[in-house]
């Protein structure tokens, strides 16, 4: 692996471990609870989390530049909540303005399964040719939309391979509750967990990623069940010690309890 590739990644994912914050959920969903100023709810959190996941606009609007994370860079899009289809996207960020913005990755969709199969997947392969010649890793995200029955092992699996065979460094999926270890054992790149909708508890939040770590995944890219959380901040602590300290869920409960508690 050439310098630049291998330096980026080891920037996102020291010792091979990663846990990201997505917050490029405006890009199709527009304002979302609790990230309306995206800059401040993010600010906090920082000191526990690896990398930001945000689209360009975000970034250069409300991200520190002199105190950010390494970023991903969301450079898909063009579709939205209330259109016809979300799988229909776009790319929508030229390689110079990756290289502008000094992103250590760039995350796309891809739809399997969808009418725009093809189309996403032509998406990857194009953005793969581009910034492999400049060492900038691509995450795939394999996205289902509403599709909720297809978060099973056997289409994850599918989706993960299709996204690792045509170039991606890193791709992000959903956990499954059976054989998610067919999930990652089937992909010969890094694969990290979504967090998909906000769980109910934050017990389900730290049993689903400690599974799935000790099945594993390299790590985490939740947004939601962070942030959206009555207490981020504990939250962002739970997760960080289950994915770089490899801490039980029983560990991981009263670092959060510990830190919820202070904060009353």
């Amino acid at each position: 692996m050439e310098w630049g590739m291998k330096n980026r990644l080891s920037q996102l994912m020291p010792n091979g471990r990663c846990f990201f914050m997505p917050i490029d959920h405006g890009y199709f969903q527009g304002p979302t609870r609790n990230l309306e100023k995206p800059g401040e709810t993010v600010k906090p959190l920082l000191p526990y989390v690896d990398a930001i996941f945000c689209t360009r606009g975000v970034l250069r609007a409300a991200l520190d530049p002199l105190t950010s994370k390494p970023i991903v860079l969301r450079v898909s899009g063009c579709t939205s909540m209330v259109g016809e289809d979300l799988a229909n996207e776009e790319l929508t960020t030229s390689i110079n303005e990756i290289i502008r913005v000094n992103a250590a990755a760039v995350g796309l969709s891809v739809f399997i399964g969808s009418h725009y199969e093809k189309e996403t997947l032509k998406n990857l392969s194009t953005l793969v040719n581009l910034c492999e010649d400049y060492g900038i890793p691509v995450m795939a995200v394999t996205a289902v939309g509403r599709e909720l029955e297809k978060r099973e092992a056997r289409y994850l699996a599918l989706s993960c391979r299709i996204a690792a065979e045509l170039g991606a460094r890193v791709v992000k999926t959903y956990w499954c509750e059976e054989h998610f270890d067919k999930v990652v054992n089937g992909c010969p790149v890094p694969v990290i967990m979504a967090g998909g909708p906000k769980c109910e508890t934050e017990l389900e939040v730290l049993e689903f990623v400690h599974d799935g770590i000790s099945k594993g995944a390299a790590g985490i890219n939740l947004g939601r069940n962070v942030w959206q959380s009555p207490n981020p901040v504990a939250m962002a602590k739970a997760l960080r010690t289950i994915v770089h300290d490899n801490a039980s869920v029983k560990q991981a409960q009263e670092i959060y309890n510990k830190e919820a508690k202070g904060k009353k």
